[in-house]
């Protein structure tokens, strides 16, 4: 009688029960000599039912169980939070609402800039300045400045129209128009 891997696998257990005839046994035996692998689960798997079989791993200090069932039940059971519970949540809410309404009335007055590095003009910046905007970008430069990251990309436009749509002066091109700190 041969046997495959699969049906090694398959009755693993009932043969390390002794649960299987003589002749699967043997054959079970032969196949393991020939195939590491089925050798491999063979042992490991007496290995643990070895382990786990053994009753020294099965005890536990005097009155684990009862300590065990009581701290389960405790952590259950619904927390109780009271008046701080509920002036905690409602405090969390009216800072969340104050923030939301505070950005709100900031980006109402302004225009919004994409940069948020950006900074006020030393000396206004001509409005009919030609001027380089990478697209994706969130600064406008001269047209000769380096700091271009994708000229690519670039679209002229004016300073003016450049300000309105949110993008800032590079600091290095156009520092005449800026404060410096």
């Amino acid at each position: 009688m041969g046997v495959n891997c699969e049906k090694v696998w398959r009755e693993s257990s009932n043969y390390i029960d002794g649960d299987v005839s003589a002749d699967l046994r043997k054959a079970i035996e032969e196949h393991a000599q020939s195939c590491q692998r089925c050798a491999a689960v063979l042992s490991g798997l007496k290995n643990i039912v070895q382990i786990y079989g053994d009753e020294r791993m099965s005890d536990v200090p005097l009155g684990y169980g009862v300590r065990l069932h009581r701290r389960l039940e405790e952590d259950m059971r619904p927390a109780r939070r009271g008046f701080m519970g509920w002036m905690v949540a409602f405090a969390a809410t009216i800072l969340v609402g104050g923030a939301f309404e505070v950005a709100k009335s900031a980006s109402e007055g302004s225009p919004q800039r994409i940069s948020r590095h950006s900074q006020p003009a030393f000396h206004p910046i001509p409005s009919d300045l030609r001027v380089l905007v990478s697209l994706g970008g969130k600064l406008f430069h001269l047209p000769f400045c380096r700091s271009i990251n994708n000229r690519a990309t670039a679209v002229e436009m004016t300073a003016e129209q450049a300000i309105q749509d949110g993008y800032t002066p590079c600091t290095r091109c156009l520092r005449k128009y800026l404060k410096t700190v």
